[in-house]
This record gives structure tokens, sequence and C-alpha cells, in this order.
């Protein structure tokens, strides 16, 4: 772990009460559904990140539209050290084009009913089910 958090920008896609997620392949989380997304390049917007990882990880293209949240990822060992430091950035995206497929570091990438985000039929990263709350409104 570097001695400072880690910058990352969310993509979050909803059509016809569908969310895209993915299943992520490395930890944290690893196993776990969420959004697209990953690290912000030096001299990278947020936006363009989020547009960035949306393609890299589901071929999915999407624009970036606005902020929604932030989330702070903070998992720690037993022991009170810190493992992994994220700040994540929540960004809003409209569906351009592309059918969703697995790729980089997710091992899986489809559409869900938003419905089954928010009622916990699904093992889900923590806080996405809020961010598809907040998302929703938009």
């Amino acid at each position: 772990m570097t001695n400072h958090p880690k910058l990352a920008a969310l993509s979050v896609v909803i059509r016809d009460d569908k969310v895209l997620l993915v299943k992520r392949r490395n930890e944290p989380d690893a196993g776990l559904w969420g959004f697209p997304g990953g690290h912000v390049d030096l001299g990278e917007t947020v936006m363009d990140a989020a547009a960035r990882e949306l393609r890299e990880e589901t071929g999915v293209i999407g624009y970036p539209v606005r902020y929604l949240t932030n989330v702070d990822v903070i998992v720690r060992e037993k022991d009170g050290l810190v493992r992994f430091h994220f700040l994540l950035v929540a960004v809003l995206c409209d569906f351009v084009s592309g059918e969703p497929a697995a790729q980089d570091d997710v091992s899986d990438a489809r559409w869900w009913a938003v419905e089954d985000v928010l009622s916990g039929a699904m093992a889900c990263s923590e806080h996405v089910d809020n961010v598809v709350k907040f998302a929703s409104k938009f």
C-alpha cells in the first residue's frame, strides 16, 4: 500500500431500468459485482477516466455527464494496518453503444435489473446499492 489514497473513477450506466455491472477479478472485492472503473491517470480528468475504464472493462461506450458522489474504501488488516485505501468518484455516464463483455481485470460484465441490485439479490461491493439509488434520480 502506498502512503496515500488512490483516486479511481466509477462508471455508472443505467439504461431501461438496468445497471451495467462487472464482477471484479482482483482485490479488493474480488468476486463481487460493482461498477466498471479504475485508476485515474496523471493528467486525466475523472470524467475521462470513467469513460476510458468503462470501455476497457466492458467494451461499452459511454458519455460522462455528471459527478454523482464519492465513496471511501478503506480495507484494514486485523492488526489495523491499511491494506487498501481508495477514493472512488462515481460518474453518471449515458450509454452510447456496445454490448458488455468482460475485458481487462473483470471476469464478467452484464446488465442487471436495478431492483435486483437494490433488493440484495446479488453479491455487490459495498455502496453499490446506494450509488444506484442516487443515480436513478437522474
